[in-house]
C-alpha cells in the first residue's frame, strides 16, 4: 500500500456508508493521531489500540447523530505524488469554518486553527467536514 492515509479515510468513509459502528484501521502513530484529533473534535465517538505488533490495530467507534454520520466528508490534500504545504496565515478552511483542515507540523499532527494560532506552517493531510 502506497498511501496510508487515502486507505484510512477510505476505509472510515466506507464504514460510515454500510452503517457500521465500529471500524478497525491497521495502527501508525500518525493514523493514531488523526484519529485522536477527529475524537476530540467530534467526529468519531471513541478511539483505542487494540493487540500487540505486529498486528497492532486501532479500533473505531463511529459516531452518529440521529441516525445521520458526524462526517459527511473527507478530502485528501496531500498525495504521495504531489505534497502540499502551507504557512500557517496560507492554511485553507474547510467549508467556511465548518469542518476541520488537518497538517503535519514539525510539532507533531494538528488542526489548521490550532496551527494558525501556534504560527506554524506544515503539510497539509487532510479536511474533513
Amino acid at each position: 500500500m502506497t498511501d496510508q492515509i487515502s486507505d484510512l479515510l477510505a476505509r472510515l468513509h466506507n464504514a460510515y456508508m454500510a452503517r457500521k459502528s465500529v471500524v478497525e484501521v491497521p495502527f501508525s502513530k500518525m493514523a493514531l493521531a488523526i484519529f485522536d484529533i477527529l475524537s476530540k473534535e467530534g467526529y468519531v465517538s471513541k478511539v483505542e489500540t487494540v493487540g500487540e505488533l505486529p498486528k497492532k490495530s486501532i479500533k473505531i467507534e463511529l459516531r452518529y447523530v440521529s441516525s445521520v454520520p458526524a462526517v459527511s466528508g473527507f478530502k485528501r490534500l496531500s498525495k504521495p505524488g504531489r505534497r502540499l504545504y502551507s504557512v500557517a496565515k496560507n492554511i485553507p478552511k474547510t467549508l467556511g469554518g465548518y469542518g476541520i483542515t488537518i497538517l503535519s507540523t514539525n510539532k507533531g499532527i494538528m488542526t489548521g486553527q490550532q496551527a494558525k494560532k501556534s504560527n506554524f506552517g506544515g503539510e497539509l493531510i487532510c479536511q474533513v467536514w
